[in-house]
């Protein structure tokens, strides 16, 4: 397989068609090789405009979000090199090593503990070493050292908790996929004050739901 016409026919045919349009992001896709943190199994499915799953496969929330939804996120993010940085569902670490190349320091949360050594092993194989991966639940905020100026999660939430907007500094930003299937939609909320935040849903997305976040009680008649 020619990885690096599959990767130029990526960001040409699915990314930037999607509205990526940030030199930055484009050149940074270009330069981390995607096909390091697939699984073996599915290297040939890499640069394909899907979801792919990951071992150890104990739920459907394991895989890496597909390549477009992954690149539009760190577009309106607009990571600064001074920022830090926590991820919900490091994966395999693929979100995290594009977030590291911007951030100075990345913190991502893996609730799974042979994915959470999956990706500790492909960021070391990357050479990044300004990214943390911690075995934890990224729906139980309390053992988190905040403030943090950007908050992403990789993967799909009913709604965003108010306690991780609490470790947001002001002007820091969290980007989610909140809602429903078969719509859901891309959320970014920015900290605007103390007590205000601003959110804005510029497009629409699916993904699989984070693990042990709350979802709303069904109704009753």
């Amino acid at each position: 397989m020619n990885y690096e016409q599959a990767r130029f026919n990526m960001i040409e045919q699915q990314i930037r068609p999607w509205e990526v349009l940030d030199n930055q992001v484009l050149s940074l896709l270009a330069v981390v090789k995607r096909e390091d943190f697939v699984p073996a199994a599915h290297k040939a499915l890499a640069f394909v405009d899907m979801e792919i799953p990951l071992p150890p496969h104990a739920n459907s929330s394991q895989c890496m979000l597909a390549p477009k939804v992954e690149a539009r996120i760190l577009q309106e993010l607009a990571v600064q090199k001074h920022e830090k940085v926590l991820e919900i569902g490091a994966g395999s670490g693929y979100m995290a090593a594009l977030l590291a190349h911007r951030a100075q320091q990345v913190v991502t949360l893996e609730i799974d503990p042979v994915l959470a050594q999956t990706a500790r092993d492909n960021l070391q194989r990357a050479g990044l070493y300004n990214v943390e991966v911690r075995i934890g639940d990224g729906s139980a905020t309390q053992s988190l050292q905040g403030p943090f100026d950007v908050i992403v999660l990789s993967g799909s939430v009913a709604e965003v908790p108010s306690s991780l907007l609490s470790l947001l500094k002001i002007g820091g930003r969290l980007s989610a996929i909140v809602g429903f299937e078969p719509v859901m939609r891309a959320t970014l909320v920015t900290r605007v004050a103390e007590d205000a935040w601003r959110t804005t849903q510029a497009w629409d997305t699916v993904a699989p739901r984070l693990l042990n976040f709350p979802e709303p009680s069904g109704f009753s008649f």
